[in-house]
């Protein structure tokens, strides 16, 4: 096997439960080592009539457990060795969400910002063209990321099934509600979170009603939680976007927050509120703190400075791992992103599974499903926290990694 291949950063994330484990070199290879990894270039004419080249990216980490499954993300600072990470982290997100699902994680690196309307169509469209081999509802089933969302996926639902020739929803989800998306999934990440966040303060025994709270990141994630939160009387007392964070000590008015940044595409300017940096939000002193935005905000630079008793990671990766070393010292109870978020990936294995029956659940049907998932998962880990007396993190990816394991042996890849 080329070494080449495997996922360096994955390895480093397993390293403390693949010592606990007792891993071989086998079991550790494929479980860092992507099934298959796809990097095509296409070319895009845009509105001034030049031709620009973007490169895609799709990995398809592991699918011993079912279909692989992960979402397709816009952003110029995408590449190769990120995707693989996603998708690593797809497949243990999965596997603790006790879904019959792989991972898989794809990209296109471009700044959004910079296209039109049109652009940013073609570009989605051409990211099919090239994907549809290697993708399908029983092969590998995309849905948004970052940068892309219900539209983005109705144009590549819609190029799919034009190359196909027939209808295909279940190939896609975070779909649009008329064309076959599930209800609940446009805030299903942030409510699956809560979910979570409920049972941890439970076991802790914290009292939440006016507990501080602290977003980092307002995108669709950051922005659910805060108003989940808020109707759920935390007191939330900072929030922030990718420019700009506000701060009221005595707590902000979330409605009015959303507001502003429909009305302002930003958060400067909201009155009521301190301006303050990204970092310094990230240090306030609060009950829980929600990293919402993208990875690796809280680092080995600034983690000694974070004061939250509870981190809830609804971003993916965003605790370097010598960080969240240095937050575990500090008692810090950090969430993990693979059980954190994995509310956006259960809703879209419902979508999937209506899409397949062509029957849909009511909106009371689907948040059942959703916070009974969370509830299970969540005791699962904290089961397993307590038997071997590891993090929350920990715990995770020991559940993840046996359920993988397990599948690979039963298929007769592990003897």
């Amino acid at each position: 096997m080329e070494k080449s291949n495997v996922c360096v950063n994955c390895q480093n994330m397993l390293a403390k439960v693949s010592a606990k484990l007792k891993l071989n070199e086998t079991e550790l290879d494929i479980l860092t080592t992507p099934r298959r990894t796809f990097t095509f270039s296409f070319p895009i004419i845009m509105d001034n009539g030049k031709t620009k080249i973007f490169t895609g990216y799709r990995i398809q980490f592991n699918n011993a457990r079912g279909p692989a499954k992960g979402g397709i993300r816009f952003h110029q600072d995408v590449d190769l060795e990120d995707v693989k990470v996603l998708a690593f982290l797809m497949s243990l997100k999965c596997a603790v969400a006790d879904i019959p699902f792989g991972g898989a994680k794809g990209g296109v690196a471009v700044d959004t910002k910079s296209l039109s309307s049109g652009e940013l169509e073609r570009v989605s469209r051409e990211y099919i063209r090239e994907a549809y081999r290697f993708i399908g509802p029983n092969t590998d089933i995309p849905a948004p990321d970052v940068n892309t969302d219900s539209k983005i996926m109705a144009w590549m639902l819609d190029e799919y099934e034009k190359i196909i020739g027939r209808h295909a929803p279940a190939v896609i989800t975070g779909k649009p509600i008329q064309l076959g998306g599930s209800l609940v999934r446009d805030i299903s990440t942030s409510l699956g979170g809560i979910f979570v966040l409920k049972e941890v303060t439970k076991e802790l025994k914290m009292k939440t009603e006016n507990a501080k709270a602290v977003v980092q990141g307002f995108g669709n994630a950051g922005m659910n939680a805060a108003r989940i939160l808020h109707e759920n009387k935390w007191k939330v007392i900072a929030v922030s976007d990718s420019k700009t964070a506000i701060y009221n000590e005595n707590g902000l008015n979330i409605q009015k927050v959303i507001e502003h940044k429909k009305n302002n595409k930003s958060l400067k300017g909201f009155k009521d509120a301190k301006e303050i940096t990204n970092m310094e939000l990230l240090e306030l002193e609060c009950d829980v703190l929600v990293p919402a935005a993208m990875q690796d905000q809280i680092t080995k630079n600034n983690a000694n400075n974070i004061k939250a008793k509870i981190i809830l990671e609804l971003a993916n990766s965003p605790i370097t791992p010598e960080a969240d070393l240095m937050l575990e010292k500090k008692g810090i109870k950090v969430v993990p992103d693979i059980l954190a978020n994995s509310g956006g990936v259960i809703v879209s294995y419902f979508e999937w599974v209506q899409n397949s029956m062509n029957y849909y659940w009511t909106r009371e049907e689907v948040l059942k499903k959703l916070e009974e998932h969370m509830i299970s998962a969540t005791k699962e880990i904290q089961r397993i926290c307590r038997e071997e007396n590891c993090s929350m993190r920990d715990s995770s990816y020991i559940l993840a990694v046996n359920k993988i394991l397990e599948a690979e042996r039963l298929r007769g890849v592990l003897r």
